[in-house]
């Protein structure tokens, strides 16, 4: 039910389709034509119009067999059939003609079952079969509108509906990939940010998995109020790491977003540790050097990632996964931005995919911070939050 309320607010707004632009058959042949062959095509439309199908083809098939047809006559002969296709619902414009009439009128059921006459014919383009899968939506078969748009690809139409019927139907599963190749191919913060909420729902995160939660969402541009902004200094703070949170926290401010006594403490705070820790930057990598575990290498190169220090943050996690770390998807996972920091995507995504599938957090982390890499160029465009090889710290 988190799953589903996170991205409720993408569809309530959402307009229906609607098959506009309804078939227009000539009502009767508008051209040069001997009598021989327009007597009985005049015929063939008065009998479709009074729903004598049966006639009315007689009648077309007399005119056909008329020796020596001109151009013009010729086309006389398509529209009466058109205009009787339309009338009686068959061959590929009455089917479509149906198919229009019925999605427009509310008759979804009806209208899928056009659809299946519609490819017997030949006439089932791409945007009808869009509609289609709307028609399933309306109707109420969202499962088997998720069937249907599954088949259609990966176009941001297409998703976009999918999504929806997924959240109708609570289908957690396809609401999340759907989200997934949404962000990839797109890199919108409204997708970003719907799938980084139904992340941070996951069950058993830690502060340090929520932290990185929070990190993408401020490269990603999604931070969604001051709360994202104080919370993730607080997480920085906490975790060792105050030169990140005094960047987060004057980004907030620059932004207007922050304000106030108690964030302005809290800044001030992020400063003052920040200053801290780079006084003792020289003693703090002797001391990592000499343990005996990776794992203090480790967190210097994420504490020079916050910095924005990324050769140093590569080189600190290298050498501590040389030397052998308690954690090895985290070191992964550090390892990765790093790269990321370097803006070398391939290497970064590399890093992020080798992270073990065991640990279905650090998993799903490290699967979101490649779709990160794969998506930041697209999410510069979109988002006046630069990516982490570009960001500057004060």
């Amino acid at each position: 039910s988190t799953l589903r309320a996170a991205v409720a607010a993408l569809f309530l707004g959402a307009s229906t389709m609607v098959v506009a632009g309804a078939l227009t058959v000539t009502t009767a042949p508008e051209v040069d034509v001997r009598a021989s062959v327009g007597k009985p095509l005049q015929d063939a439309i008065s009998l479709a119009k009074s729903g004598n199908t049966s006639a009315a083809n007689a009648k077309l098939h007399q005119a056909e067999s008329v020796g020596g047809l001109t151009p013009s006559e010729q086309t006389a002969i398509s529209q009466t059939r058109a205009y009787i296709e339309a009338k009686s619902g068959s061959g590929a414009v009455g089917s479509k003609a149906k198919f229009v009439a019925d999605y427009n009128a509310g008759r979804y059921r009806e209208a899928i079952a056009d659809a299946d006459a519609m490819r017997k014919a030949g006439s089932l383009d791409f945007q009808t079969q869009v509609i289609v899968g709307q028609a399933y939506y309306l109707s109420g078969d969202y499962h088997g509108a998720i069937r249907y748009l599954k088949g259609l690809g990966n176009s941001e139409q297409v998703l976009s509906l999918l999504l929806s019927a997924a959240y109708k139907a609570g289908d957690d599963e396809s609401m999340r990939t759907t989200l997934e190749k949404l962000v990839s191919m797109t890199g919108k913060p409204q997708y970003w940010k719907d799938l980084l909420t139904t992340a941070e729902h996951a069950k058993g995160l830690s502060d340090h998995q929520t932290l990185d939660l929070y990190r993408i969402r401020y490269l990603t541009g999604t931070m969604r109020n001051a709360d994202d902004y104080s919370l993730l200094a607080q997480l920085s703070l906490q975790l060792g790491f105050p030169a990140e949170a005094q960047a987060v926290m004057q980004k907030g401010f620059d932004a207007k977003v922050l304000q106030g006594d108690r964030q302005t403490r809290l800044l001030n705070m992020s400063k003052t540790q920040a200053a801290a820790d780079a006084a003792k930057t020289a003693d703090a990598q002797a001391a990592t050097s000499a343990a005996k575990s990776g794992d203090e290498l480790i967190k210097l190169g994420e504490d020079y990632w916050g910095q924005g220090r990324y050769q140093e943050s590569l080189a600190a996690v290298q050498a501590g996964i040389a030397k052998g770390v308690t954690n090895k998807d985290d070191a992964q996972i550090r390892l990765g931005m790093a790269y990321l920091g370097l803006n070398q995507r391939d290497r970064a995504e590399h890093a992020f995919n080798a992270v073990s599938k065991a640990n279905a957090n650090e998993a799903m982390l490290a699967h979101l911070w490649s779709l990160y890499s794969h998506t930041a160029s697209s999410v510069a465009a979109n988002t006046t939050t630069p990516p982490p090889s570009k960001r500057k710290h004060r």
